[in-house]
């Protein structure tokens, strides 16, 4: 029987919060049980971010440094493929609820193509029935045909509150959405899905891309007052942003970006984190809703579900808001995936320890419906982890992923940090002892994890650590050689014709 594929992707959600992994306060019960239900990955790392960098990533199986859309903006080069055109070659109708925020190549459009003027475009080849992003129409056109009253522009409606004060000025609970939970923007886009299943003749591969726990943080009832902001987990954090600037040039100039620094309000720090909780608590329940009405059709039989994220959310730690630099909380993140073939019986149940990263979800869903894996492809299928089987010998031992502060918009990185645009970029290497930093042109960063496993101290000037520091630099660039673009690499022109030899991938 032909497999169907349930992509699931929530926004900014960070790996630890899970309740199946033992965090002690969110609560996803219907997300543990389909991690007892299939694989859970618990170093899974985005490769990437933000969103638009980041899912490229994921929706094409390569790094950053080979697919170059390094940020929100940055036009994917249209040569590339993804797992949405490969899917179709195999017969499926890749569709779409929600948003890929893929930047398009404008050498592909008019001049006046509105798709020029928004890096929140579709990925090419997915149909998008509800497409979703910073100007929500199909739910704010859905909430007015209902009766519901929509802010101007719509785009407030994630954050349209209700009246009264907040949590930090007095409230007892946070300030929920003026919207009821049943018709919030995850539901709209969770019960779209479920209609479209619901009527799908033909096997279905389908991408839901949901915004929370992504800001606007704003709950709905009861989700608001789900958790209480004064017991929340704290803050990793030093005592003053100073302190924290004293790190790295990098990090002193993000810190003095008013829209990354978070705030010194405690109060609303914790507000902050208590509704982050409490979208996460929701878009849990609304999955749940999706994956009981999998099981009464019988598409639970016949279903493969990966569920993951783009990137995580600093929330607070080293007094960063938002993703960015190198830190763990901005780019470790869930990842389940639940086959439900009998292949995969032994894996069920099972925490995977080993480095996964989101260039590996292309190649697992096109290995699940057999279709090759492009050569493209920088990740490997997960299969044989899903079906329970040790990992391969060459599997990797490290998580990699880069940030790219370029701005061709704002030059105040280059000025702050006297640097040309092309030298706004950072690498990172991190395994289970070390975590590397390689910046183009700024001082580099160790942080030595089993001793400092929150990222406060940097080892790299230490004279004791510099065989570790060079040991990592040389890692770091064998992994970027081995994976620069491979294009036509393994083919050769001979006497004979072509010749074409592809490598294998470790």
């Amino acid at each position: 029987m032909p497999l169907n594929i349930l992509f699931i992707t929530a926004d900014q959600w960070r790996a630890e919060c899970l309740s199946v992994l033992g965090h002690p306060v969110v609560h996803t019960p219907n997300l543990d049980a389909l991690a007892r239900d299939g694989v859970l990955f618990a170093k899974h790392f985005a490769n990437a971010v933000p969103c638009g960098p980041s899912r490229t990533s994921l929706h094409t199986g390569m790094y950053l440094q080979n697919h170059r859309s390094g940020t929100n903006g940055t036009p994917l080069d249209a040569r590339h493929t993804n797992w949405a055109k490969e899917a179709a070659t195999a017969g499926y109708d890749p569709v779409l609820f929600g948003y890929t925020d893929t930047s398009l190549d404008p050498r592909e459009l008019e001049e006046d193509d509105p798709w020029l003027r928004t890096y929140e475009g579709p990925l090419p080849g997915i149909r998008p029935l509800v497409l979703m992003g910073e100007t929500p129409y199909p739910w704010t056109d859905w909430l007015k045909s209902k009766g519901y009253s929509v802010p101007e522009p719509i785009a407030r409606a994630y954050s349209y509150r209700a009246d009264g004060p907040d949590y930090e000025d007095g409230a007892p609970v946070p300030k929920p959405l003026a919207y009821p939970s049943e018709v919030d923007d995850t539901n709209f886009l969770v019960d779209r899905c479920i209609d479209y299943i619901r009527d799908a003749k033909e096997p279905f591969i389908a991408h839901l891309s949901i915004l929370r726990p992504h800001p606007p943080f704003v709950a709905p009832e009861p989700y608001n007052a789900l958790y209480d902001p004064a017991t929340v987990l704290g803050f990793s954090r030093l005592k003053t942003p100073d302190e924290e600037a004293a790190q790295h040039p990098w990090l002193a100039h993000q810190l003095a970006r008013r829209q990354y620094r978070a705030s010194a309000d405690e109060k609303k720090l914790r507000r902050m984190k208590a509704v982050y909780y409490g979208l996460m608590s929701e878009v849990d329940a609304a999955l749940g809703r999706l994956f009981a009405f999998l099981k009464q059709t019988g598409r639970w039989d016949d279903t493969m579900i990966i569920f993951t994220s783009d990137h995580g959310e600093q929330m607070g730690d080293h007094w960063l808001l938002g993703k960015c630099g190198y830190f763990d909380a901005s780019y470790r993140i869930p990842l389940i995936v639940r086959d439900p073939r009998r292949a995969a019986d032994a894996g069920r149940g099972k925490t995977v320890e080993r480095f996964t990263e989101n260039v590996d979800i292309m190649p697992t869903m096109l290995q699940a419906i057999g279709v090759d894996i492009p050569l493209q492809c920088d990740g490997l299928s997960l299969r044989p982890f899903v079906e329970g089987r040790a990992a391969p010998d060459n599997w990797r031992t490290e998580a990699h992923w880069e940030f790219d502060f370029r701005d061709p918009a704002d030059d105040t990185a280059e000025r702050r940090l006297r640097l040309t645009l092309h030298q706004c970029t950072m690498n990172i290497i991190r395994d289970d002892r070390y975590k590397y930093v390689h910046f183009t042109k700024l001082p580099p960063l160790l942080f030595d994890l089993e001793k400092d496993p929150d990222e406060f101290t940097n080892c790299a000037g230490d004279p004791r650590y510099l065989p570790i520091v060079l040991d990592y630099a040389q890692k770091l660039l064998s992994w970027r050689m081995n994976h620069d673009e491979h294009a036509l690499t393994h083919i050769s022109l001979t006497h004979d014709g072509p010749v074409s030899r592809p490598s294998a991938r470790y």
